[in-house]
């Protein structure tokens, strides 16, 4: 099975050792992204919402690097700072889907990188 690398300017780079994606075969495992713009590398947190429009948004520009949408993504992960925010954050996310919805989890954790609020990360398939 080949592997290749994914990444764009078109969303934050890597603040660790890893890449925005990798393809293995048909899949592709994005990394988490939490809300930073990548022009300017500063986080979004004026709202939870704002926060969570933003991972959004750096999540597709990766699946649009790797010519893939929002309907190959298979399987989701979300990692909250807070179950309070679940509502809000849920309502961000589930708008970028047609309803066809992945599989996912969602989870709070004690601490997310940089203090984000929420972290998202994707699996996606190559074909439909």
């Amino acid at each position: 099975m080949s592997k290749q690398i994914i990444n764009t300017e078109k969303a934050p780079a890597p603040i660790g050792p890893y890449n925005q994606a990798v393809k293995a075969g048909d899949l592709i495992f994005v990394s988490g992204q939490i809300a930073i713009v990548p022009a300017t590398g500063e986080l979004v947190s004026s709202s939870i919402t704002e926060e969570a429009h933003q991972v959004m948004a750096n999540l597709k520009a990766i699946l649009d690097e790797a010519k893939i949408t929002f309907e190959h993504i298979v399987k989701t992960t979300i990692f909250l700072s807070d179950m309070a925010l679940f509502a809000e954050v849920n309502a961000v996310y589930g708008s970028y889907f047609n309803g066809d919805y992945p599989a996912r989890e969602t989870v709070a954790v004690k601490g997310l990188p940089k203090a984000v609020n929420v972290e998202i990360s994707v699996v996606a398939t190559v074909s439909l």
